[in-house]
């Protein structure tokens, strides 16, 4: 069995987040996706959710391509988790490029998926402003 892991706030969730779910998902055969918490959101990322943590998770979870979702509570907790879950292959974004390539030396494959170009989180919001 394959396992792949991502991690995101995943906060909005739109069809992007479900593109870049299902091309991890078709990776492997079981993917975790590792959730920021509110916490680490707020105190590392300087973002601020519109959903809390458990309303993005129980979303998380309603999605065919997720297998496990769990929290994600700092940046350094990479290298852990993909060994406490055996993980084959750590997908993330393209825009966070070279970012992960560290984890190359614990035997992962880091793949970048390119992102789906005319949507994102950040431009919903500015959207609404308007």
């Amino acid at each position: 069995m394959k396992k792949i892991i991502t991690y995101g706030t995943f906060d909005l969730l739109h069809y992007g987040h479900i593109n870049l779910l299902r091309r991890a998902k078709e990776l492997g055969d079981y993917l975790i996706v590792a959730l920021s918490t509110d916490e680490f959101n707020w105190t590392q990322k300087h973002k601020k959710c519109y959903f809390h943590y458990e309303q993005r998770k129980l979303l998380l979870e309603s999605i065919r391509y997720v297998d496990l979702v769990i929290p994600e509570i700092s940046w350094q907790q990479k290298i852990e988790d993909v060994k406490k879950y055996h993980i084959d292959k750590f997908v993330m974004g393209d825009d966070w490029r070279g970012k992960f390539d560290f984890l190359e030396k614990e035997g992962i494959e880091v793949i970048y998926l390119p992102r789906t170009p005319e949507i994102s989180t950040t431009r919903i919001k500015r959207d609404l402003e308007r």
